[in-house]
């Protein structure tokens, strides 16, 4: 059982996202700096960022029962608001988005927060684009799926993958969910960014790609991709239990459906991250 102290008046969305650009960092993605390929020189200089508000709650997955409504355990989706579970990559592109992108139709979803068996709505969620590779990064191909971390893990995840904090530290992270008090709850799902370079999706939607060594990507998935870290501010306040919808507190976990508009994807790749430039939420 954890506590979050009472309900609080957090600081404007805008703000507090721009607040958390401002701390992208090796740390951020917890036990994994070790990955950051050096001449790269450290996260914070190679990524480009949406900040997406909150959009919905539904029990839907379109990746994981696609055309099946109310069959997932609760979501929360960030960045298109029509995606529910007969959403695909083609329906989606160029839907009205939460994000600050115009360009990023893209959908992204978590399992739903709860506090004593009651849903808590998210407040938004950044969603990194990274470089940890050494090799030139590619863009998501269109109509690209995939997903971070375990949805039925019963116990604590790697914090390379998936890992808790509070308000916009980077430090202080968590395997489960910490007693936040009066600061912003924050759940971070790190996925992989090396594709096999053929199969846009895989049966459990995560064999076709693969996390990278040391800036490296293995052979059997040698298309590097961008890191994308999601980064999901939930509201300080609440006290009792506190779990995700899936299989309780150490199952956290994300979605992304690749539904960019690909040109302006591919120029962001290679404007901020085959440049090597901090370009944050501008580019």
């Amino acid at each position: 059982m954890v506590r979050l102290g009472r309900w609080r008046v957090l600081l404007p969305v805008a703000a507090a996202l721009a607040a958390a650009v401002a701390v992208v960092g090796a740390n951020a993605v917890g036990n994994r700096t070790h990955a950051v390929a050096p001449e790269l020189g450290g996260f914070e200089d190679v990524n480009f960022v949406s900040l997406c508000r909150f959009s919905h709650r539904k029990p839907d997955d379109p990746i994981v029962f696609p055309g099946q409504p109310g069959l997932s355990h609760d979501h929360t989706f960030f960045g298109t608001t029509t995606t529910d579970a007969n959403s695909t990559p083609a329906s989606l592109l160029g839907e009205r988005s939460t994000c600050n992108r115009t360009a990023d139709s893209a959908a992204y979803w978590a399992p739903t927060l709860v506090v004593n068996d009651k849903p808590v709505a998210a407040l938004d969620a950044a969603a990194y684009y990274r470089r940890t590779t050494i090799d030139r990064v590619k863009p998501f191909p269109a109509n690209f799926v995939m997903i971070g971390g375990d949805s039925g893990a019963r116990s604590p995840q790697s914090t390379s993958v998936v890992f808790w904090n509070c308000s916009i530290e980077a430090l202080n992270i968590s395997i489960g969910i910490p007693d936040c008090g009066d600061r912003s709850l924050r759940l971070h799902v790190i996925f992989p960014e090396c594709w096999d370079g053929t199969r846009l999706d895989s049966p459990d939607h995560k064999s076709h790609v693969a996390y990278a060594s040391s800036g490296v990507c293995p052979a059997s998935h040698p298309v590097a991709l961008p890191q994308l870290v999601l980064n999901i501010r939930y509201p300080a306040g609440g006290t009792g239990r506190v779990e995700v919808a899936s299989a309780g507190q150490f199952s956290g976990h994300a979605d992304f459906v690749n539904a960019w508009d690909q040109a302006a994807l591919t120029r962001l790749v290679d404007y901020c991250l085959n440049a090597l430039r901090p370009c944050g939420t501008k580019g």
